[in-house]
């Protein structure tokens, strides 16, 4: 008799730790986010309809914009803890009443088919069963000061994944009876109980992103997936340049803000919002690449909302607009053009603050200066003028 299978995706946490303003689970891998990638695999293995996504009510306008076009049921609030947002996912099932459960995280999105279909029939001998990799490095236990007690045996260690599959009833029921507490994982509850839970092969693909070079791996997993393994409908990319320039004149002050980075300088630059010529550009430079105007047409500086504004918000704006589109930026290249204040010393802290505000890696940010030789208005200490030129990827059937 086919059992009824339900899927839970964790999809609720801050990602803290991966150092980014948008949670993880949100970032584009290839064409796609994170969660969409996920949502995918499962809807391969279960009916739409009792697939739930976990989330944070405040990622709204993220949420829908990684959904777009997929017939799911309306996401589930998450709770404080993990453990709290999967039994809210599980709650949200009763009425569907299903034999099974998959418990997956979001930031998992090398699932494969595989995986799921051997977690799926260890359910049909045991109450729980898990995706994991064998530990391939020697294993120490140490004390606080680092000094080494003893060795670990490393044969009977595994490295655990998701989903964590469970018969529907019984994972419900520990998580209810255990809520209020915090397990590192689902199958821990069960093992609490004492009930087994058996490990299946698990996949290095799936392993779980937590960092932002994570994501370079996984995106060279997805690019080494071969053809006829793909969705005959998967989205592709296309890549578009954009081009910024932009100009600002010197006023009475004691620094410039460059790139988001406060330059001690003996003058300021003059404009409606903070002036940031480098930002201004970049901005230009995004806008330029989905075809979306300028920065004057989106931040009139006739509108007094802006003035004196920082300009973080005018690139953020334009990223908001090419992730609308589910596109990612690829990389970022800022010139500043000025006899004085001395760039150089600060172009570091730029590249820093630029890969912060676009949401990418630094290694995808370059910020130089240069000179015009005392020719010009730069030349002659007047202001400074900025360039800029941005690659974006967008998807395209």
């Amino acid at each position: 008799m086919t059992k009824k299978i339900a899927v839970v995706i964790v999809a609720a946490g801050s990602g803290s730790r991966f150092g980014d303003p948008i949670p993880k689970q949100y970032h584009l891998l290839g064409a796609k986010t994170l969660l969409r990638h996920c949502i995918e695999s499962f809807a391969k293995h279960v009916p739409s309809e009792l697939i739930r996504v976990i989330y944070n009510p405040d990622h709204q306008d993220l949420y829908d914009n990684s959904v777009k076009g997929l017939s799911l049921d309306a996401p589930v609030p998450g709770g404080v803890t993990r453990q709290q947002s999967v039994l809210n996912g599980l709650r949200s099932l009763e009425n569907e009443n299903p034999d099974h459960v998959l418990i997956h995280d979001a930031a998992r999105p090398g699932i494969s088919d595989d995986v799921i279909d051997r977690v799926i029939s260890a359910l049909a001998t045991y109450q729980g069963a898990i995706p994991t990799l064998p530990v391939l490095d020697t294993i120490k236990q140490t004390e606080s000061t680092g000094i080494i007690r003893r060795t670990i045996p490393r044969e009977q260690l595994h490295r655990a994944q998701t989903p964590q599959g469970f018969h529907f009833k019984t994972i419900l029921d520990a998580h209810q009876r255990f809520e209020g507490h915090e397990f590192t994982d689902d199958a821990a509850l069960l093992e609490q109980l004492g009930l087994d839970v058996v490990c299946v092969e698990g996949a290095v693909s799936n392993d779980k992103i937590t960092r932002p070079d994570d994501i370079e791996r996984a995106r060279d997993w997805i690019n080494r997936v071969p053809a006829s393994e793909k969705d005959s409908d998967m989205i592709h990319e296309e890549f578009r340049a954009g081009t910024g320039f932009d100009v600002h004149r010197f006023a009475p002050g004691d620094h410039c803000i460059l790139c988001g980075v406060k330059v001690p300088h003996s003058a300021r630059l003059e404009g409606h919002s903070d002036a940031d010529v480098g930002l201004h550009t970049l901005t230009d430079a995004l806008l330029g690449a989905i075809g979306a105007g300028d920065i004057g047409q989106h931040f009139p500086p006739s509108d007094m909302k802006w003035k004196g504004a920082a300009s973080d918000q005018f690139v953020l704006h334009a990223v908001n607009l090419i992730r609308e589109r589910g596109g990612r930026i690829v990389n970022a290249d800022i010139t500043l053009i000025c006899e004085r204040p001395k760039i150089g010393p600060h172009t570091q802290a730029m590249r820093e603050k630029v890969a912060e505000i676009l949401g990418i890696e630094v290694d995808r940010v370059n910020v130089k200066a240069t000179t015009t030789e005392r020719l010009g208005f730069t030349g002659r200490e007047e202001g400074i003028a900025a360039q800029a030129a941005v690659s974006v990827a967008l998807p395209v059937k």
